[in-house]
């Protein structure tokens, strides 16, 4: 695939009423964020748009957060929103660029291609003085067929032999506080550190107030680190979500071998069996 996996929001704006085109509120926030994600899809949001909660279309039976579905599920899900096959869906959240990465890679994930992201989200749609409103749209359910593509999903079993056989770059998005264990895991019982062989590259690094960086900027903190178009990359974080902004940053980079891992550091810092490494100050 070779489209750009970002829209602006003058495209938005000039498609917004387009029959084919579905908006997605993908706004979710961590706990020290102090947001309340759905209270504030209800007091404003960009018109005709629809709310995804993350944990809500998530693997219900895994003790990790908002893992992928079933495929089935995930179909389920979104014929009930009214989502179907063959639209253009334009995912956006309320941070700028955070969450909707995560709910981009989903779509990415279970087959759709004509998924992209709103660059600078709702803050830059608000800023330009674009349209809110409050209005909950009501959509009518749609035939919506999901096909897990797994080139881009990695399991903690494929992270451990690419690491072991150096066949792809992990890029690991959380801050490098995190990644040298000189700051606490959020979540209770995850050790600090990271994987033997991971790289760090924070997610904040490819971001610029909320938009991504250049394509140009990006090409430069990638290639800094390793990458280059012959290199798979697997991407990571604490629980699958800033790794999704590092696969948006690398698609929109023109890198297209790239995977995620989602059990991601929670899976990783929990399991017995997993090395780490760490540097604590």
């Amino acid at each position: 695939m070779t489209q750009d996996p970002i829209v602006s929001t003058s495209w938005l704006k000039e498609h917004l009423n387009a029959p084919d085109v579905v908006i997605i509120d993908a706004s979710w926030y961590l706990p020290a964020m102090q947001r309340d994600a759905k209270k504030e899809y209800n007091q404003e949001h960009i018109p005709g748009a629809l709310f995804m909660d993350i944990d809500e279309v998530s693997d219900q039976t895994s003790d990790l957060p908002h893992m992928l579905p079933e495929p089935h599920v995930f179909s389920s899900q979104m014929r009930q929103m009214g989502i179907g096959d063959g639209q253009t869906i334009v995912v956006y959240d309320g941070a700028g660029l955070f969450s909707a990465a995560r709910v981009w890679w989903m779509f990415r994930a279970f087959g759709v291609e004509s998924v992209f992201v709103l660059d600078g989200g709702l803050p830059a749609w608000k800023a330009e003085g674009n349209p809110v409103t409050d209005e909950i749209p009501a959509r009518l359910p749609r035939h919506f067929t999901a096909i897990l593509n797994h080139d881009m999903v990695r399991s903690l079993d494929e992270v451990q032999e690419a690491l072991d056989t150096s066949s792809h770059l992990v890029l690991d998005a959380r801050s490098a506080q995190r990644f040298n264990g000189q700051s606490p895991e959020p979540r209770e019982g995850v050790r600090g550190g990271h994987m033997p062989g991971a790289l760090n590259v924070p997610h904040n690094l490819v971001l610029d107030d909320g938009k991504l960086r250049s394509k140009e900027e990006l090409l430069d903190i990638f290639r800094q680190t390793g990458v280059d178009a012959s290199t798979p990359v697997i991407t990571s974080c604490g629980s699958g979500v800033t790794a999704a902004v590092l696969s948006l940053a690398l698609e929109h980079a023109g890198f297209t071998k790239t995977a995620l891992y989602d059990g991601a550091w929670t899976e990783w810092g929990t399991n017995k069996t997993t090395e780490v490494v760490s540097h604590p100050a």
